[in-house]
Formats: C-alpha cells, structure tokens, sequence
C-alpha cells in the first residue's frame, strides 16, 4: 500500500499528514508507504514550515527529514491512494489525470471523517499556531481513520 498526501506548498498539510500516517504505520505495525507533494513550485527543496515542525514535535512526530517535491503525473502509477486537502489541489490533481482510473485513487482526506461531504482541511500557513494545532487534529482524526481502513483491508475484514 502507497499513500500521497497532497497541498499546495508541501510544507504544512500534507508534510504533516505524512508525518502522522507513517508514524502510525510504524506503531501499528502496518507495513505501507507513504509521500507527500505540492503544486507550488516556489518550496521545491524546502523543509516544512517552522510551524509545521513545531506542532508535529508537540506530538511526538519528527517531520524534519521532509524535503517538498511537486506532484508528478507519475505519481498516479505509484501510488495506491491519493489524498488532498482542498478543493484547488482536487482539480490540480484531475487535470494531471491520464485516465478515470487515476482519479478513482483521489479523494478528499477529510472524506475518511465525512463520506461525501469534501470538506477541505484548514490552510494554516497564513495563521498563527492555533491554526497550525488545528489543522494537525484534522489529519490526525482523519490518520486514525485510514489506519483502521488499512489495518482491516491487510487482515481480509474489507
């Protein structure tokens, strides 16, 4: 199992989405990969946000290896799911889709909490670290779900 997190940067959202996933894999012994990438290609090379690293560290969870990267067409061949955090980054990845079956991998990561619903996760980048504390509760809620879904589909319950 291959899982991408994707925003805008690669510096907040989905460098701590990423974060959590993997440091839950590894507590949950779930074996899986996960990644995260962008679309703004002004943090190509870049570590998280200060911020980002901050909360993540709050909890226990090391982000400071991230490196941001934007997302690759390729990235729908090398990845079982693709996971955004807004409405713009769901087009984004659309109009990079080759294919209906590339988009049958994207969803809304909020969509684990609330089927249907594509609520987009709070952008903390223009906030203060409440914004920041926020948006790792989103995730992480949202975390604690794939988990579940990951562990039950590896056991043979889905």
């Amino acid at each position: 199992m291959k899982i991408l997190f994707v925003c805008t940067g690669n510096i907040c959202r989905s460098a701590m989405a990423e974060g959590i996933l993997r440091n839950k894999l590894n507590k949950a012994g779930i074996k899986a990969e996960t990644d995260s990438c962008g679309f703004e290609p002004f943090h190509v090379g870049d570590t998280p946000d200060n911020r980002a690293l901050a909360v993540c560290r709050k909890y226990g969870i090391d982000i400071s290896n991230h490196v941001a990267r934007l997302f690759r067409k390729q990235d729908f061949t090398g990845f079982d799911r693709i996971y955004v955090m807004d409405t713009s980054h769901y087009y984004s990845v659309s109009g990079m889709a080759g294919s209906p079956d590339d988009m049958k991998k994207v969803d809304y990561i909020l969509n684990l909490l609330y089927p249907g619903k594509d609520l987009q996760v709070d952008d903390p980048w223009y906030h203060d670290m409440q914004a920041f504390e926020r948006t790792f509760k989103q995730l992480d809620a949202a975390c604690d779900t794939l988990i579940k879904v990951i562990g039950a589909e590896q056991s043979g319950q889905l």
